[in-house]
Formats: structure tokens, sequence, C-alpha cells
């Protein structure tokens, strides 16, 4: 992504500095909206570069470039890059998130004349936080409700315990 920093100069006729980061915040938030200018393509260049050091920041920049506008600039990326950085992998296109699981164990019981049954089921109550439609919305969380007999559950703890394995195994390469 090529900046534009002819259009940045335009920020020295603002009269504050809390302009300047409102500025920069809100341009954040709308980065992906159609009718977005492009002077704040540098924020989004900065964020995928992902550091926070000031002559990493500095070295976007080119030769000549307004020095004092250049400090504040770097300043303002600096104090809101961890933000900046978990909202824009939280807003990525991605598989819904686990929030919250709860479970309980009820049993079914169920007779006729003859014999009487009881049969265990587990009860998984999953929060899930779907992906956001649209980066200026925020994402919706939706409740599911999962019945489990025990040899379904059974299965499926056998199956995360491979993929705890697997997860562990990568993790210690």
């Amino acid at each position: 992504m090529k900046v534009d920093y002819t259009r940045l100069e335009v920020l020295l006729k603002l009269s504050s500095k809390q302009q300047m980061i409102d500025l920069c915040q809100q341009a954040f938030i709308f980065r992906k909206s159609s009718d977005q200018d492009h002077e704040f393509d540098l924020i989004h260049v900065a964020v995928f570069q992902g550091s926070a050091d000031p002559q990493a920041l500095f070295s976007l920049f080119p030769n000549g470039f307004h020095k004092n506008l250049r400090d504040l600039l770097t300043k303002i990326i600096i104090d809101n890059m961890s933000t900046w950085t978990s909202e824009a992998i939280n807003t990525q296109v991605s598989l819904p998130k686990l929030l919250d699981l709860d479970w309980r164990v009820d049993v079914k019981t169920s007779s006729d004349s003859i014999a009487r049954m009881s049969v265990p089921t587990c009860i998984l109550n999953l929060q899930i936080q779907k992906s956001a439609a649209h980066v200026s919305k925020s994402a919706e969380t939706e409740n599911v409700n999962v019945e489990l007999s025990k040899e379904t559950l059974d299965a499926m703890l056998d199956g995360l315990g491979k993929i705890r394995d697997q997860l562990a195994s990568v993790a210690t390469r």
C-alpha cells in the first residue's frame, strides 16, 4: 500500500493535538469504509508492520517530511498500537469464537409398564461470538445448546485429546 504523504501535510492546519488524536482514531475505526479518504493509509501500514519502535516508524516517512508532524503521528501510532492491533485482529474474517462454556449432566428417564430406563446425558451451553459483518459493527453473540449421550461425549473427548496433543507438539517446535 502506497501512502500519499503530501496529503498528510493538511494535518498541520489542525488547531490542537487532541484533534489530531481524534482524527487518527476515527480514521482507524472507519478504515474499511468505502468513502474513507486515504490520508491515513500510514496507520494501516504501521499497524501491519506492528512495530512500536519510533525509529522503525520514522523509516515509514520520506526524507524531508515535516519533523513535528512526523513526531506527533509517530507518538499517536505508538500510543494506540496495542489497541489498534487487537482491534484489527478481532475484526478480521474468521470462524466463530467460543466465549463461554457451561455444562450439566441430566438423567433422562422413561418407563413403560415392564421396565424403567434411565440414561445420563450431557447438556453443553456454548456462547459463540460470530464474526462482525462490517468493521463498524460489533460482533454478535449466540448461545448454542448441545445434548450429548455418554458415547458421543466419549468420542468428542477423545477427539479433543488428540487435538490437544497435536497443538502441544506444534507449540514445542
